[in-house]
């Protein structure tokens, strides 16, 4: 089987390849390298360096593709609300972009990977069948690919398949970006001996997902009898607010001091959870990795690596008293 990833250099990306290409499947990809890192790519893989927009490119790209898994997205939801423009064209247009080549080579399936914040603040746990409710620009792009993407699929005879991976971490995650990746963001700034920074109250409530514990219920949408359905990947039962994260990762690293609280983003949804019952039920999905000892890869990791100052790489198209100064000042 031929499978062509988007945003290949990512954590997601990466680790798709990689156990595609373990099972003994042609993988290749592209990525823009805006949340991930070069060395992520597997050097078995054949990389492209470019944005999946570009339509020309991929329609090239495709050719011989079996299946499309659409990783790639600036996925900054509380940024969203300040640089609406460029979040939302790499959102929904070059997810078209991607949904278009697709077709055009015949592509049999597309696996699109949607996000949780297609949901908004509606009653918790999130599921499939709840009708989506975003709050924010990121969230309704997302959304609006999703209803895109059934409508050409079903029109040109396209499989497809929306999975929703909620809130991944693990090593190979983006730790020098100071508009997402909370966990990494968080070891980062402790491990330089920096008090991290909490917006709000700190008491949001998230599931984090371990990559490891993902992978493979997102490789098995591949190939198993599931077209046209949406399904939630991720943890149900680790329920965990940002205080008790900071708490945790300060333990882990020795770290005794407080962290800075700044005011709440916009838009922000304060209970973020999802049922996984579908995805037990149909890809077997299980949670095999602790929140503690995800953490503690991320940890190895950024130690190997070497900590990092942050790259304020995404210009800010809405600067107003709502605009957090973490952004703003530059306080990360």
């Amino acid at each position: 089987m031929r499978v062509f990833i988007t945003g290949i250099a990512g954590l997601l990306g990466s680790h798709l390849a990689d156990a595609f290409i373990e099972a003994g499947h042609e993988v290749s990809g592209c990525d823009n390298l805006i949340g991930g890192y070069i060395d992520n790519v597997p050097k078995e893989a054949d990389f492209i360096f470019a944005d999946c927009g570009d339509i020309k490119t991929m329609k090239k790209a495709l050719k011989g593709v079996d299946v499309v898994y659409h990783c790639a997205c600036t996925a900054y939801e509380g940024l969203s609300v300040f640089s609406p423009n460029m979040i939302c064209r790499n959102t929904y247009q070059n997810s078209i972009s991607m949904i278009s080549a697709s077709i055009f080579n015949k592509v049999k399936r597309f696996i699109y990977c949607s996000s949780m914040a297609r949901y908004g603040a509606q009653q918790t746990p999130f599921t499939e069948d709840m009708t989506p409710k975003p709050k924010d620009p990121y969230g309704i792009a997302k959304y609006a690919v999703e209803m895109t993407l059934e409508n050409l699929c079903k029109t040109h005879g396209m499989e497809y398949v929306i999975a929703v991976p909620h809130n991944i971490i693990g090593a190979r995650q983006k730790y020098d970006d100071p508009f997402r990746n909370v966990a990494s963001i968080m070891i980062n700034m402790m491990l330089q001996g920096r008090r991290p920074i909490i917006y709000g109250d700190g008491k949001q409530v998230r599931c984090f997902s371990f990559i490891g514990d993902c992978v493979e219920s997102l490789k098995k949408m591949a190939t198993l009898d599931i077209s046209g359905g949406i399904i939630n990947i991720g943890p149900d039962k680790e329920f965990i607010t940002i205080n008790q994260l900071y708490r945790i990762i300060a333990k882990l690293l020795d770290f005794n001091e407080e962290p800075i609280y700044m005011p709440d983003r916009p838009c922000e949804v304060k209970k973020a959870t999802c049922s996984s019952s579908k995805a037990r039920f149909l890809l077997g999905y299980k949670e095999q990795t602790s929140l503690e000892d995800g953490l503690k890869s991320i940890i190895e990791y950024i130690k190997a690596k070497g900590v990092k100052p942050f790259e304020y790489h995404i210009d800010l198209e809405i600067e107003n008293e709502l605009t957090p100064k973490t952004w703003t000042n530059k306080l990360f």
